[in-house]
């Protein structure tokens, strides 16, 4: 089951990008997941808004907002070409949500954390991967 949580520091986002980020967010991972298309899907992929207190953020060189994405998924749910195109969409979507350009791409940073076997558990039982596989087969809304 993925998670997603885009940290940001205070103001950064526009109005209407702080009201669609979550969602938008947790589609593209969705998406290059390979998950299926499922009310049961959607609600399993948690995405966190963090919003930094004023001050929290800065670099050596300037105090210019940097969004940080943490993606968390079971390990081998992404190939190399599925996490290549979810840190661009997901770059995509964040400078979107803030309004930036394209050209403020390294602004965005997303690390993609694979949640190893045997260490992910939800609803009181630990989940493997070849569940969520299993499970997303009988519920593939394209097949």
């Amino acid at each position: 089951m993925p998670m997603i949580r885009l940290t940001v520091p205070p103001g950064s986002l526009t109005e209407q990008g702080r009201k669609t980020v979550q969602r938008d967010l947790a589609t593209v991972l969705l998406r290059w997941e390979g998950a299926p298309d499922t009310a049961f899907f959607r609600a399993q992929a948690w995405s966190y808004l963090v919003e930094l207190p004023e001050g929290a953020q800065t670099t050596a060189e300037d105090d210019a907002p940097r969004f940080l994405v943490d993606v968390t998924v079971p390990q081998g749910a992404l190939s190399e070409r599925r996490k290549a195109g979810l840190v661009e969409d997901a770059t995509k979507t964040v400078l979107g949500a803030a309004g930036l350009p394209q050209d403020d791409a390294l602004r965005v940073w997303v690390l993609v954390h694979e949640q190893p076997e045997g260490t992910w558990g939800a609803g009181g039982s630990v989940i493997r991967y070849a569940d969520l596989v299993a499970l997303a087969k009988g519920q593939r809304t394209d097949a």
